[in-house]
């Protein structure tokens, strides 16, 4: 694969491999992680959902059963199925497409594990507050900061940008409005949740304020 967004050029030829051509993709797994020759995330964001489906079928007999809590059907969610589903998510730019996909897939979810279903006309938010999950989108942009607080500690002698990092920052820009790279989704983030990004170099403070931000979306 090569990517189109990179500011390298290479010269087009074939890979060969022990006398094997390589054939060329527009999309490679990586460390668990779908990369795209244009920089998206869209193949990245339906692999996750497919792992976090995944994991859903194989614990169905335990959150669907009535006789377990809900509270409890929620700890098991929140532990083992939504870190599937965000897997690399924390630097990913992320499209209100992609926020829409993740927060109707986990909908339908919790709404199982309530023995609901759309047709019952309950409130999202009425079966968030039975099973205690915070919408998607707030971890989404949890999981942002987290990395984004890794990112400003760093030493100096670190690489300029990780493999994550370099990722987010160089998606193609195509016609039209302007995508919002990773750093500005940071900023954005940051304004929203009132945290000064200097704040990040004091690990008790960041963490702090992180901590009673979630505390206020009842996570």
């Amino acid at each position: 694969m090569r990517c189109s967004f990179s500011s390298t050029r290479h010269e087009e030829g074939e890979v060969i491999l022990d006398g094997q051509v390589v054939p060329e993709r527009d999309t490679f797994r990586y460390l668990g992680s779908m990369l795209q020759k244009d920089g998206d995330i869209d193949e990245d964001v339906g692999h996750r959902i497919k792992a976090g489906w995944m994991k859903w079928r194989q614990a169905s007999g335990v959150l669907c059963d009535k006789r377990v809590p809900q509270k409890l059907k929620g700890r098991f969610y929140r532990t083992a199925i939504r870190p599937t589903m965000l897997y690399g998510a924390e630097c990913w730019p992320t499209k209100r497409r992609h926020i829409q996909q993740l927060s109707v897939v986990e909908m339908r979810m919790l709404r199982w594990i309530c023995g609901h279903t759309r047709k019952d006309r309950v409130r999202n938010d009425d079966i968030r507050e039975r099973v205690g999950v915070a919408p998607i989108e707030e971890k989404l942009v949890q999981h942002r900061l987290r990395w984004f607080v890794h990112i400003q500690r760093r030493p100096p002698e670190a690489p300029v940008h990780s493999r994550r990092i370099k990722r987010a920052e160089n998606v193609k820009r195509g016609r039209g409005r302007p995508n919002l790279t990773w750093e500005e989704f940071v900023k954005r983030d940051l304004k929203v949740w009132n945290i000064e990004k200097d704040l990040a170099m004091d690990r008790g403070a960041w963490k702090l304020a992180i901590v009673v931000y979630c505390w206020l979306i009842f996570l």
